[in-house]
């Protein structure tokens, strides 16, 4: 692997997250289309009861959409910000840089990685003081799921991004599987809520293993009864987290590199005068 290039694609992955933290429009979209939702899902469901857990429905809300929001991100805004680079002819660029793929996939890591970091804190914070969630009694548990949790969909995001035809064509595409994840996976509901098929499928999906492992960080043994097992399985959740970020680490870099060598100058134009004609 080229490190000269790594390092020139982390400082400008940094350099495009102080510009997006700068754009005031940005930062209204985050506030407002992030965490203000979020606090007005946590106020609209109040402070029931999840069960006979002695969880709240506010602190369960507050785990699931912090787990949601990773995911999400790294599996359906990244690869809309590939595939709109590669409309706008940046991949078609990177055949002409050395080391431009390693440069290219780093710079992008780490901007959603930044971003990432700075939504989690900002849910946090809005559940602590809107919904009266308590504050994690585990903090390295919650470190080292929101970073495995974050490796684990980015390199997959990068993956999806090269596969759909463009930035439009993958909101349609993402949308309705991101939904059903997030209603299956255990996050906003329980996983043993649903029926036994549904709970093995949501098992093989990383959004179900970054709740679980959240939701240990965050909620008392009591929260057990609603687990699928009665265990909150760390060793499982690493595991599982560990081999997607293994299996799309290995993937991106390959795929990235293919999805160079197809472009063309008039591939680029057709794409750009059909997405005129839409």
């Amino acid at each position: 692997m080229n490190l000269k290039a790594v390092r020139i694609g982390l400082r400008r992955g940094w350099r495009e997250h102080l510009h997006l933290v700068k754009d005031r429009k940005e930062l209204v979209t985050t506030l407002i289309g992030t965490v203000g939702v979020f606090a007005l899902l946590v106020l609209w469901i109040g402070d029931g009861e999840v069960g006979e857990t002695g969880v709240s429905q506010g602190t369960f809300m507050t785990v699931g959409f912090l787990a949601f929001t990773i995911f999400s991100n790294g599996l359906m805004t990244l690869p809309m910000a590939i595939a709109a680079d590669r409309e706008e002819g940046t991949l078609l660029r990177l055949r002409t840089v050395p080391g431009g793929v390693p440069a290219y996939l780093a710079g992008r890591a780490v901007t959603f990685l930044c971003q990432i970091a700075v939504q989690s804190v900002l849910i946090v914070a809005t559940g602590i003081a809107v919904g009266g969630v308590a504050p994690p009694h585990d903090w390295p548990t919650l470190a080292w799921v929101l970073l495995l949790g974050t490796v684990a969909v980015v390199p997959l995001g990068a993956v999806i991004g090269c596969m759909v035809p463009g930035p439009k064509s993958a909101a349609r595409i993402l949308g309705l599987p991101m939904m059903i994840l997030m209603i299956t996976s255990g996050v906003m509901v329980p996983a043993t809520f649903m029926p036994e098929p549904v709970q093995w499928i949501s098992q093989a999906f990383p959004l179900y293993w970054q709740g679980l492992g959240l939701r240990a960080a965050f909620m008392p043994d009591s929260m057990l009864a609603a687990e699928i097992g009665g265990s909150w399985r760390l060793p499982w959740v690493a595991a599982a987290l560990a081999a997607w970020a293994v299996a799309g680490m290995l993937l991106a870099p390959g795929l990235i590199r293919r999805v160079t060598r197809r472009e063309s100058g008039s591939r680029l134009t057709e794409r750009q005068l059909a997405a005129q004609g839409a």
